[in-house]
């Protein structure tokens, strides 16, 4: 027989799933291969559909699976729908002979049922929808909604439908919705809870629509959205930490004053009134490093400290072309989830004497993107700090941390952030499996699992400097398909461990450091890396372009059926792998101390700079020439003229286009 109804055909098993949830999918495929149900389908496109313990259900034309009625009354989409929708798609003789009993067997192949190829159709994208469609769905008050975001602006990530994903999807600030069936909005789906973000869709649809205008080919494009997106408050408010700034420079980090945290924390609140949530993220950062160094704690680093002010500066330049990229304008507000399937992807440890974090990547499969789950502990005045093993054992909710990060997770109690951290809302009823996983990542998405590493290089040296891209958590994470593990070893100077991991295409420079926090991880990294526990299928990890090559800080390894975490192994082995000396190329070398050079000016202070530090300056300077990095040389002899000078103007953006210069340069090595 001929079917009619393209909607039905178009939804895949990924689309049904997030329609029901995965136990209702698998148990609709078991029930419908050991007794599928008798289907007819009228003239107008009616599917009725009855099963064998009696119950009918029908699908009318326009109408989603949720609003079909079915006999066994449920209100969500029950097994019976699932199986209607199997049925139809697959075709089975049952449904044939239903609908005209001196029919034959009907064949299951797709092709013959719907004749003309997908290729052949027309290409659709969601930006046909319009916003009088848009308005009927949502109603007046999410719209009118969606239409405010819209002119606040936002940021938004298209993806376009394509053979190894048939579905359409935006990725928004803290929702992804997808379009589950072409030309049809009822099944347009944000992965939030029901009831939350009901604007979510019209503005997926608005960043189609800007998408199409920009580029209607591309399978994926990050595009700004808004026609007045020009966030001038967030501007403002970026602009108001100049001055603590420029004082801070002066003084420096060893001589800040008692009322400089204070003048920073007023401007703090000021960007998140205005909703400028990246420089206020970065000038937390600050905080905790000016604090860090006053509790002389080693958590405090001058070049991690230098980096931000740099970054502050740079956000508020690049405000003047795009507010919503450098400044994070998209609202902050948190974001519950819908029925939720993660993979975790391993896990980190930070932390100091006074306290410790574990932040464990959650791999979102539909969303496409990495989550980030974030515990802390403080450690009381005296008391011995807890071990990485023991931090592991410890819970979140139900689960224990060491179970999510090496777990597969299904969960309707997520909330997400705009930064992609997730928390697990504890609740009676909305509940949290975590379930041992097999090490099998062949599931997870293209964009988080990687088997060319040259085109994922490509692509992050195409990405705009760190320092204005969106901060979020877990942007970095990949897991890399491993075909061979060589040149293992061990740099003492550096206390770091590092190999060259292979992949189907390309290679990326595993380099992990030892840490006081997670001492056991160096060693079980070697052992695995050994194939000790079996030959390396696949690691995880928070992958950069470093002077440019790839390297992979890893979260998990992958061996056999099992996944590895690192950051929770006890310290009770020996390093097995020998020691390779330290090797840092000139070129390398210069730029490394140029940064140190430049990063010393906040720490000191401009009032404080010994005169060695303009002998320095001048050597460094000559140095970078030498070496073949005139513009970066030019940069840091200005700043040295700048503050040689007997009365030197305001510093600030001659510091911080110095530094600005260096990082980018040691980027590009």
């Amino acid at each position: 027989m001929t079917r009619m109804r393209a909607d039905l055909l178009a939804l895949t098993d990924d689309s049904l799933i997030s329609l029901a949830n995965r136990g209702i999918f698998k148990r609709a495929v078991k029930e419908n291969a050991s007794a599928p149900p008798a289907l007819t389908e009228d003239a107008d496109g009616t599917v009725r559909v009855r099963f064998a313990d009696g119950i009918e259900t029908t699908l009318p034309p326009g109408a989603t699976l949720e609003a079909a009625p079915c006999g066994c009354g449920a209100t969500s989409v029950c097994r019976h729908r699932v199986m209607a929708v199997l049925a139809y798609r697959d075709g089975s003789p049952a449904a044939a002979t239903a609908d005209d009993p001196d029919a034959g067997p009907e064949p299951s192949s797709t092709t013959e049922l719907d004749p003309e190829p997908a290729a052949a159709q027309p290409p659709w994208s969601p930006g046909e929808f319009t916003d009088d469609q848009l308005k009927e769905l949502l109603g007046t008050r999410a719209f009118t909604a969606a239409r405010r975001a819209h002119r606040a602006g936002y940021r938004a990530t298209v993806c376009r439908a394509t053979a190894s994903d048939p579905v359409a999807s935006v990725e928004l600030s803290a929702v992804t919705v997808r379009f589950l069936v072409p030309g049809d909005l009822g099944y347009a789906r944000a992965d939030a809870a029901r009831g939350a973000r009901t604007d979510a869709i019209a503005l997926a649809v608005w960043a189609f629509r800007t998408a199409d205008a920009a580029d209607a080919q591309a399978s994926r494009l990050e595009v700004s959205v808004g026609a007045s997106a020009d966030g001038s408050g967030a501007v403002a408010a970026a602009a108001s930490v100049r001055d603590p700034l420029t004082d801070l420079l002066n003084d420096g980090v060893a001589h800040a004053g008692p009322a400089l945290p204070a003048v920073f924390g007023a401007a703090q609140r000021t960007l998140d009134q205005a909703g400028a949530r990246w420089p206020h993220d970065a000038l937390t950062d600050l905080l905790d490093q000016l604090a860090a160094y006053r509790d002389r704690s080693a958590r405090h680093d001058p070049l991690h400290t230098a980096a931000l002010m740099t970054e502050l500066v740079a956000r508020h330049r690049a405000a003047s072309r795009s507010a919503v990229t450098a400044l994070g304008t998209e609202e902050a507000a948190q974001t519950p989830l819908r029925h939720l399937r993660l993979t975790g992807l391993g896990a980190r440890v930070t932390g100091d004497d006074e306290s410790r974090g574990v932040e464990i990547y959650l791999a979102h499969h539909d969303a496409r993107l990495v989550l980030a789950l974030r515990h802390d502990t403080t450690i009381a005045e005296g008391a011995e700090p807890p071990s990485a093993a023991s931090l592991g054992n410890r819970r979140t909710g139900a689960a224990r941390l060491r179970d999510l990060a090496a777990g597969n997770v299904v969960t309707e109690s997520a909330v997400r952030s705009a930064n992609r951290s997730v928390r697990l809302a504890n609740s009676r009823v909305a509940r949290t499996s975590v379930l041992p996983s097999a090490g099998d990542w062949s599931t997870l998405p293209p964009e988080l699992l990687l088997t060319d590493l040259d085109a994922e290089s490509a692509r992050l040296a195409a990405l705009p400097p760190a320092l204005i891209r969106p901060r979020v958590h877990g942007e970095s994470v990949r897991a890399v398909v491993v075909t061979d593990v060589t040149a293992v070893h061990y740099l003492p100077g550096d206390q770091r461990l590092e190999a060259t991991l292979h992949a189907p295409a390309g290679t990326v420079t595993l380099s992990h450091a030892h840490s006081g926090v997670a001492p056991g991880a160096v060693d079980a990294l070697a052992h695995l890396l050994a194939g000790e526990s079996g030959p390396v299928r696949y690691v995880a990890g928070a992958l950069r372009r470093v002077h440019g090559r790839l390297v992979l800080d890893p979260t998990a390894v992958v061996t056999g059926d099992t996944v590895h975490v690192p950051c929770f192994a006890t310290a009770d082995t020996a390093l097995p792998p020998t020691t390779h000396p330290d090797d840092h190329s000139p070129l390398t070398a210069a730029v490394t101390a140029a940064l140190a050079l430049t990063a010393e000016v906040p720490h000191r202070g401009v009032r404080h700079l010994p005169p060695s530090w303009f002998t320095r300056a001048a050597e460094s300077a000559a140095t970078l020439r030498r070496l073949g990095l005139p513009t970066a040389a030019a940069t840091l002899t200005t700043l040295h003229e700048s503050l040689s000078a007997p009365t030197p103007p305001t510093p600030l953006d001659t510091w911080a286009t110095t530094h600005l210069r260096l990082l980018l340069t040691a980027d590009q090595l």
